[in-house]
């Protein structure tokens, strides 16, 4: 099995790596990451393990994703790299970043805190494994179906954008549903308890989102001392697609001054 993440990579200068969050991948930031290669970096759009066109595997947890993203830096001879990542992916840059601080040029959370959160995604998963693909032939049925169990259009789009043909007739989607469904816990697990970055870090939340607040900001500095907290407007959870014009102005603004 080939243990080396997949990624796309656009543009050429300094070294940008950015993490998708559950159930997401690369081409989630395929836009944003063009514009960060417009602006000089070379930009890496990572698939984590169990998502989109990376390897499946039953380990998963954030030593093995952190893990996974170093032997990643290393095959690409990267010597040091600024961070974005989303969610899940804040997680693993965060775990990232304290386990190979000399490699971590700059850290970049978007709405995710150290901290533990309850599992949260039990009616997306119910619904996913729901779907009996023996049936279902083409996306719009897909769609149909688990609007059943889905009411957010939003949401279900973002999931169908995982679906693809394993061969004539046949759909399924990207991500390991199997691994991913019996370890949710883990997505929700906080980072090492001794964890510490000293680098730039910046964590972007969004106004309408209740994934991080105030009050978190005493733990994300003891695990981040350098760490800034800043708002997104007009944005939920998914700052970086509600509002990319700030989300792309903040972010760029710190990258540039780290």
């Amino acid at each position: 099995m080939n243990k080396l993440l997949h990624s796309k990579i656009l543009g050429n200068g300094e070294s940008l790596i950015i993490l998708h969050g559950f159930l997401g991948m690369s081409d989630n930031w395929k836009t944003l990451g063009s514009k960060y290669a417009e602006e000089g970096y070379e930009v890496h759009l990572v698939d984590q393990r169990n998502h989109g066109k990376s390897f499946h595997s039953e380990d998963f947890n954030y030593d093995f994703l952190s893990s996974d993203l170093y032997t990643y830096i290393k095959h690409h001879n990267i010597t040091k790299t600024n961070i974005i990542g989303h969610s899940m992916g804040g997680k693993t840059a965060m775990q990232f970043a304290c386990d190979h601080p000399g490699v971590t040029k700059s850290l970049l959370v978007a709405d995710i805190a150290p901290k533990y959160y309850p599992p949260h995604h039990n009616e997306i998963i119910n619904g996913l494994n729901a779907l009996n693909f023996d049936e279902i032939t083409s996306r719009s049925e897909a769609d149909v179906a688990l609007a059943k169990h889905i009411t957010n259009y939003g949401t279900r789009q973002f999931l169908l954008k995982n679906l693809f043909w394993v061969e004539k007739g046949r759909l399924d989607f990207r991500f390991n549903l199997n691994v991913l469904s019996t370890k949710m816990e883990e997505i929700g697990e906080n980072i090492s308890a001794i964890a510490k970055y000293e680098g730039p870090s910046l964590f972007l939340k969004g106004d309408k989102s209740e994934y991080v607040v105030e009050a978190d900001l005493p733990e994300i500095k003891r695990h981040f001392p350098a760490a800034e907290l800043d708002t997104i407007q007009n944005a939920g959870h998914w700052l970086h697609a509600e509002n990319p014009k700030q989300f792309l102005e903040k972010s760029m603004r710190f990258i540039q001054s780290c």
